[in-house]
């Protein structure tokens, strides 16, 4: 069970990032999936978050208009768009499975896991 991310670097103020998370050994499809950061000194945060059923999205108030995350149910990939980057936005970001359905429909029952890929380094900077 794996997730593992990539596409962090070093970008200006102003520009633009995708990040993407490769996902294996486990029902990507069926899997609530997330993008978090930590800055350092600061705690982690939640950024994006995409549900399993209608794809609905969630994100942090900091980067809605900016970020947009989507999942490829068929490539196990969940990806984050970053534009617009600003100074503030350098951290690791994290790729994350918040939990999973039993089942092939929204009323199955939804067990949550802890897993975590190992981070991508972003950082924006002149």
């Amino acid at each position: 069970v794996h997730l593992v991310e990539s596409g962090g670097g070093l970008v200006q103020p102003g520009g633009s990032l995708r990040l993407s998370c490769a996902a294996s050994g486990f029902t990507f499809s069926r899997s609530t999936m997330s993008w978090y950061r930590q800055a350092p000194g600061k705690e982690r945060e939640l950024v994006a978050q995409i549900a399993v059923f209608r794809g609905d999205t969630y994100y942090a108030d900091s980067v809605k208009g900016r970020f947009s995350i989507s999942r490829d149910n068929t490539a196990n990939t969940v990806s984050l768009q970053m534009n617009n980057l600003k100074p503030e936005d350098t951290a690791v970001y994290y790729c994350n499975r918040d939990g999973y359905y039993e089942g092939d429909y929204e009323g199955s029952y939804y067990t949550k896991s802890d897993l975590w890929g190992q981070g991508t380094q972003v950082t924006v900077s002149s």
